[in-house]
């Protein structure tokens, strides 16, 4: 029997219902014009945190903190949460949340820059999980990064890897669907990982490290 799959996607979405620090955390990234990961999205997140028993994730683009609470539900509770954003604003507004959430300061590392000149600071093979969730156009230079955090059993998440449905359509070929599609590309194809493309929210992309 043939089914509607948006409605699917959107059962699936709403599968996990968001509380007041969740709904607010999205609100101030609207107001920011940040964007924020879909409900479905963030329980994969949470779930994969969870899976992994993290207790120490890469974060990049902290956005109003909508992704960095879900990973932080999701880690072990002495998880430490290292996450990089190049707007100051955009940090202030993910700690309200963490503190709302009643999460502990010491468990958020908030680094303001360049995810380009953070990363290579970060310890090899240190982290549980990486959530790549900044702009598209600099996938290119975060993967191979990422991959080098990761320690073994490791999670690589691409965030929106689906580029608001772009990036099935081979019509498309602006840069940013372009840079996301070379991207899930360079994952697809690395014999290091084992790779999975889930269309939660926006399209979120994952591969373990063998």
């Amino acid at each position: 029997m043939a089914t509607d799959k948006s409605v699917s996607w959107a059962h699936a979405e709403d599968f996990r219902a968001l509380d007041e620090t969740l709904l607010r955390a999205t609100d101030r990234a609207d107001q920011l014009g940040c964007g924020a990961v879909s409900p479905g999205t963030g329980a994969v997140l949470q779930l994969l945190a969870s899976a992994l028993r993290a207790t120490a994730v890469v974060e990049i683009g902290t956005g109003a903190g909508v992704s960095g609470l879900w990973l932080l539900r999701g880690m072990a509770p002495d998880g430490v949460l290292t996450t990089i954003d190049s707007e100051a604003e955009h940090q202030r507004a993910a700690k309200e949340a963490f503190a709302e959430a009643g999460v502990r300061s010491t468990r958020a590392r908030t680094i303001t820059g360049r995810a380009a000149d953070v990363l290579p600071r970060l310890t090899d093979g240190a982290y549980d999980l990486v959530l790549a969730d900044a702009d598209p156009l600099d996938l290119g230079e975060h993967v191979p990064q990422a991959l080098r955090l990761l320690r073994p059993g490791g999670v690589l998440a691409i965030a929106h890897a689906l580029g608001g449905d772009r990036v099935p359509d081979p019509a498309r070929r602006d840069e940013v669907t372009t840079a996301l599609r070379e991207a899930a590309r360079l994952v697809r194809d690395d014999d290091r990982l084992v790779p999975a493309l889930l269309p939660s929210g926006d399209g979120l992309l994952l591969a373990s490290l063998r």
